[in-house]
């Protein structure tokens, strides 16, 4: 049996940049820092951030007043923050800085008085953040929806969730401009939601079957899952190797791994070496060099700090 993995897979930057500033802000403060909703949606990099020091919370009046508080790299609405600053909360922001565009663009376009339309996932964290800066309509493709109608002059603006799948983004957007033939719509999907979701169709091209390696409430893993099994191979989404069913790999011979952008690469290895093939190869274009800074703001509060080292890449000793 051999393996072939994706690439690029696993981190991205804004999930590099979200865990340095957690990891950098106990080295900085002490512990405990505490975390509004899972820094990234993986629950072993939430364990592992929690083991130094950090206390995730759900909402921020948990923090206890005058404390250290990091906002999640999904991004938060202005009444997260409106609560801390009554609080007295020492906020740091790991807000994903291509999140923080799409808020931007949101308070932009309100500002020119046309009317919003976020595509995106009701409930996800990072949704919940979007909307609350401003009024705007939700298109959800996993439910049956309706726009306003705002009347044929209407100025639109279309945004996305960074992370959802390409394909289904577009048919949402083509239905929305049925409706609205004249709005301007952004692409706010990713690069590395884009970059995955290619190497994951080259994937699965050539596989029979692909995992998928992280977490269940990870929008961007799901999606890898989806596109491989809209090209109609057999695909699974596993946090790793203690999910793995042996009987998925009875009878396959090529077996296509990729991993989420919140998935660290050690919970690849520890599948790879579940599996034990005989080969290794890689497919797709190759590593990326994306790298996001200690924002600004940031820099007097945490330091710009020794970066965390990453793990290194599973071998593809056949390329």
């Amino acid at each position: 049996m051999d393996v072939y993995l994706a690439n690029p897979r696993g981190f991205c930057a804004g999930v590099d940049l979200a865990v340095d500033i957690v990891e950098l802000a106990i080295k900085r403060y002490g512990s405990p820092v505490y975390v509004k909703h899972q820094i990234v949606h993986n629950p072993k990099v939430v364990a592992d951030v929690e083991a130094i020091g950090a206390i995730t919370v759900e909402n921020v009046d948990e923090v206890p007043e005058n404390s250290v508080v990091v906002f999640s790299a999904h991004g938060s609405p202005p009444s997260d923050y409106q609560i801390a600053t009554e609080r007295g909360l020492t906020v740091l922001d790991a807000t994903c800085p291509l999140v923080t565009r799409v808020h931007n663009e949101a308070k932009k376009y309100s500002k020119q008085g046309k009317k919003i339309v976020l595509v995106g996932h009701v409930g996800h964290q990072e949704v919940i953040g979007t909307t609350g800066q401003t009024e705007m309509e939700l298109v959800d493709e996993r439910q049956d929806w309706n726009l306003p109608d705002w009347g044929e002059d209407a100025e639109v603006a279309v945004l996305t969730q960074t992370t959802l799948s390409i394909h289904d983004t577009a048919a949402q957007v083509d239905k929305i401009k049925q409706l609205y033939p004249n709005a301007i719509v952004r692409n706010d999907i990713c690069y590395a939601t884009t970059n995955r979701q290619a190497a994951a169709i080259e994937l699965a091209e050539i596989t029979e079957l692909v995992l998928v390696i992280g977490a269940q409430n990870s929008s961007n893993c799901n999606q890898l899952k989806a596109v491989a099994i809209n090209k109609g191979v057999p695909a699974h989404l596993i946090i790793g190797p203690e999910e793995l069913d042996r009987s998925w790999l009875e009878g396959v011979q090529k077996v296509g791994i990729t991993s989420g952008a919140s998935t660290p690469e050690k919970q690849v290895k520890a599948v790879i070496e579940a599996i034990a093939p005989e080969n290794v190869y890689k497919v797709g274009t190759g590593e990326e060099n994306t790298v996001f800074a200690i924002p600004r703001g940031l820099r007097n509060l945490v330091g710009n700090g020794d970066r965390c080292k990453k793990d290194e890449p599973a071998t593809d000793e056949n390329n």
